[in-house]
């Protein structure tokens, strides 16, 4: 189909010149210029002659140049297709289940400065910020559960159903308080004095801050003082979205005041707590970025807080990082390392992939997989540096979609192809 595509075009062009040069020649004939001298026949013949050639002539140039462009335009046409059809099938494809069993995982690179011999050990945490503990001040008793250990819940989801005498009788004040500054509030003004009207009013707000210290909500305060058949208990709700976690609430149980009985944390972030010496600890200031691995994961992560106190025995100023953890597969408890930035100046911008990453090509040099046009290709990077199973590389342009797990998977498969796709 290509090469009957490639044959029309000049045929076309050297159709309308065709036209083109017949609608000229009529034209000639039909506009002779008038002369007042008497002109022979031979010569009218022979100046018609003339001009039609010379038409002619030049038509046919322009014909040969306009089916010269045509056929140009074709082949580098032809020539492109035919190079992103060799670029399409030189793409290793995957299906979503050979994704998984392979172990494919692809991630974005941005280009970092990190030195991979400035480490220090490290410790996940949880986020402080986004992390509450559910624990009642007054005392009670464990009536029902509704979510078990580790389960993520979303905000205002029914946690534990409470209970006891403590909360009964906080229960019961506030519905009396409340009533009762609802009818002060009824009376006009001049009835009661404003001290007593004020002691009312503080009154109902005393008893309505002793339940939500129990972490009742506001709706189910506002609900209790129109419904007082449920006093007694009450369903504890998750304030925020998160995973339970440190979970001792048994049924049954009953608890002093104040007495944690599950904490709730949003994984989304984490922090980390590294101990840094005192020479890298004067190297980092605040909203410093840096570099975490865990396993064989890396994030990047920023320096929120430093203690500036050295631990008498370790001789290490701890600092604390905040980690975005998006797909919540990272976990407090977990044991890290933290790279630091390179000193200004010192090493030009890279790309930090781990060692899993690399394969060796046909021609013995490293290469890595990036992920495009729906399939995965194979682009030659330099080693710059490798420690403690990661690799300092250079050759790519940030967002790259690098495959950091399955590259060995990949390279297999580009071997048994025959694949020679590197990008000199």
């Amino acid at each position: 189909m290509k090469t009957k595509s490639v044959q029309v075009l000049p045929l076309l062009a050297a159709l309308n010149a065709n036209a083109m040069l017949s609608h000229f020649v009529s034209h000639s004939q039909l506009n002779v210029a008038p002369s007042t001298q008497p002109i022979s026949p031979p010569s009218i013949r022979k100046s018609y002659r003339t001009n039609s050639s010379v038409s002619r002539a030049l038509l046919f140039s322009v014909a040969l140049l306009l089916s010269l462009f045509a056929l140009t335009s074709s082949a580098v046409q032809a020539s492109s297709e035919s190079t992103e059809a060799a670029h399409q099938e030189s793409l290793l494809t995957l299906s979503a289940e050979q994704r998984q069993l392979a172990g494919v995982e692809v991630v974005e690179l941005s280009a970092t400065a990190f030195n991979l011999q400035a480490v220090a050990t490290a410790q996940l945490v949880v986020d402080k910020d986004k992390t509450i503990t559910i624990a009642p001040q007054l005392d009670m008793q464990v009536l029902k559960r509704h979510v078990v250990p580790g389960q993520q819940v979303q905000k205002g989801q029914p946690l534990l159903t409470i209970g006891g005498a403590d909360i009964a009788a906080a229960q019961a004040d506030y519905v009396n308080a409340a009533t009762e500054w609802d009818r002060i509030k009824r009376m006009s003004k001049g009835t009661i004095s404003a001290s007593q009207r004020m002691q009312t009013e503080v009154n109902a707000e005393l008893k309505r801050a002793i339940l939500q210290s129990v972490m009742m909500s506001k709706q189910q305060i506002a609900e209790l003082a129109t419904s007082p058949s449920s006093i007694g208990q009450f369903q504890l709700l998750a304030p925020i979205n998160g995973r339970v976690q440190q979970d001792i609430a048994t049924l049954g149980q009953v608890l002093t005041a104040g007495t944690p009985l599950m904490q709730l944390t949003d994984e989304s972030y984490l922090w980390v707590e590294a101990e840094l010496t005192p020479l890298q600890a004067d190297q980092v200031n605040m909203s410093t970025d840096v570099l975490v691995r865990v396993g064989s994961r890396t994030r990047e992560g920023v320096i929120i807080g430093r203690s500036h106190e050295i631990n008498s025995q370790t001789r290490t100023e701890q600092v604390l990082v905040r980690m975005a953890n998006p797909g919540h597969d990272l976990h407090a408890g977990e044991f890290a390392e933290l790279y630091l930035a390179a000193n200004q100046g010192a090493e030009p911008l890279g790309f930090i992939v781990p060692d899993a990453a690399l394969t060796r090509g046909g021609d013995g040099d490293w290469q890595v997989f990036i992920e495009q046009d729906g399939g995965f290709n194979a682009v030659e990077v330099s080693v710059v540096e490798r420690q403690r199973g990661l690799s300092f590389i250079r050759g790519l342009v940030p967002q790259t979609r690098v495959v950091v797990s399955g590259a060995f998977f990949l390279a297999s498969e580009q071997a048994k192809s025959g694949f020679d796709i590197h990008n000199h």
